[in-house]
């Protein structure tokens, strides 16, 4: 079995409040659930406004799957959401 783990830098100009950065959060997350087979959790820069680190995991007996799934996320994080990708990193574990 092979874990691959998608860690993403995300800045978020419209968040004017810790509420309103969870609202957009929420919805990317779910966006994500919903469009990959993938486990989605904020996981850094959890008391900054504009600012979020989203780890994203994805499981599979073939490695190659794994980093196709999670390049496939990271192209639709570079999609305007609400949110813009600073920076990301793939480990496969």
């Amino acid at each position: 079995m092979v874990v691959g783990l998608l860690m993403v830098d995300l800045y978020i100009p419209d968040a004017d409040s810790l509420k309103s950065k969870r609202s957009i959060l929420k919805r990317l997350k779910d966006r994500i659930r919903d469009k990959f087979n993938v486990s989605v959790s904020e996981i850094g820069m959890q008391d900054i406004w504009r600012r979020s680190k989203i780890g994203i995991v994805h499981l599979s007996n073939d490695g190659r799957r794994v980093d196709s799934e999670l390049q496939k996320v990271v192209k639709f994080l570079e999609k305007d959401f609400g949110a813009s990708l600073i920076d990301y990193e793939i480990r496969s574990l």
